[in-house]
């Protein structure tokens, strides 16, 4: 189940109910189902979630009858090609992008490649805002504003009039990505990088930085129009990509010599990175710490977290970890897609 599935379910809920369980298998069915072979596999589930043993009395499931696939196999022997075509069948009526959202970056091929930077650059999202602390005019009674006020009174030889007033300003809050270029990061970190060249065109104001075994600021770099001008610049600028990993004392050079200059109005920091770590375990808590004081809110996105066992069991994981807000796996499409909602949704105000 993809992610546009799940809203197509949901929209289908709002238009039929749950008053009848006959209408909600259709429906559901309808949606869910792309072949023959996964009638009995809904059947099972539907029973197991709405305890309903026959919700469609008298509905009978025709077995769908082998298809022949007239494939031109370019003079191949006969046999040779029949495990691609019992690939394609299966694959006949599932969506390619939702297919795709499901692939770990690492095993993406170079034309998939292409296909899911394309799929993050056309992302929809709408960053949740944040008050400012300049104000502005307004009717609603948040705040009098005498200067206008006495203004309005001169303009009216000193008639007493009814009080002006402001109100807070709405701003979009600006996210500081840190991204780690180390070895083990690879295969993740140039995908990590189209979206965060994504992020920035959504938010407007974004602080980026690279790290290995130093930190290096590629804020400048992601201004280019082109997602591919733009990493290619960034490859250029990073002189330590593919090497070593020193979290600690990259983000203890971040909080001393960036920190007051790019944190200013409360932040998202995203931390992109598998925890290995060959520094001081100390010092990456100690450093933690102190950027957790200086942003609104610590998102941690791990590109191995959504492989099958995972457990954040690294050194440098589990020194981070109590200082970070939202843990979350960023190895997948479908992954940045549950950051973008995540992002959407951060409240104003922190929760600790």
């Amino acid at each position: 189940m993809g992610p546009t599935i799940v809203e197509d379910l949901a929209a289908a809920v709002g238009a039929l109910g749950l008053a009848s369980a006959e209408d909600t298998y259709h429906g559901f069915r309808a949606i869910c189902v792309t072949s023959a072979e996964q009638f009995p596999i809904f059947d099972r589930v539907f029973a197991e979630i709405f305890g309903v043993d026959d919700p469609a009395p008298g509905l009978s499931v025709v077995e769908e009858k082998p298809r022949s696939w007239a494939i031109d196999a370019g003079g191949a022997e006969e046999g040779e090609g029949d495990e691609d075509v019992a690939e394609e069948a299966a694959m006949v009526g599932a969506s390619w992008s939702e297919r795709l959202a499901q692939k770990d970056f690492a095993d993406l091929t170079p034309d998939e490649e292409a296909e899911v930077r394309a799929l993050i650059a056309q992302m929809v999202w709408k960053p949740a805002d944040a008050h400012s602390r300049r104000r502005r005019p307004s009717h609603r009674r948040d705040r009098p504003d005498p200067r206008r006020t006495l203004r309005r009174m001169v303009r009216s030889d000193g008639d007493l009039l009814l009080p002006a007033y402001t109100e807070r300003r709405v701003r979009r809050r600006p996210l500081l990505f840190l991204a780690d270029v180390s070895g083990s990061m690879e295969r993740y970190s140039e995908m990590l990088l189209y979206f965060a060249h994504a992020a920035r065109g959504r938010l407007g104001r974004l602080e980026a930085f690279v790290f290995a075994t130093r930190l290096t600021r590629i804020t400048r770099e992601l201004q280019r129009r082109s997602p591919a001008e733009a990493i290619h610049r960034v490859a250029d600028a990073v002189h330590d990509w593919s090497g070593g990993t020193r979290i600690g004392e990259t983000l203890a050079t971040f909080n001393r010599e960036w920190a007051r200059r790019v944190t200013s109005g409360g932040p998202i920091a995203v931390i992109v990175s598998d925890g290995w770590d060959r520094g001081d375990p100390e010092l990456l808590a100690t450093e933690m710490a102190r950027l957790s004081r200086s942003v609104h809110r610590v998102v941690w996105l791990n590109p191995l977290a959504s492989r099958p066992g995972f457990a954040p069991e690294t050194r440098g994981m589990r020194a981070a970890l109590p200082y970070v807000d939202d843990f979350l796996a960023a190895g997948r499409l479908i992954d940045l897609a549950s950051v973008v909602r995540l992002l959407e949704s951060v409240p104003e105000k922190r929760s600790r």
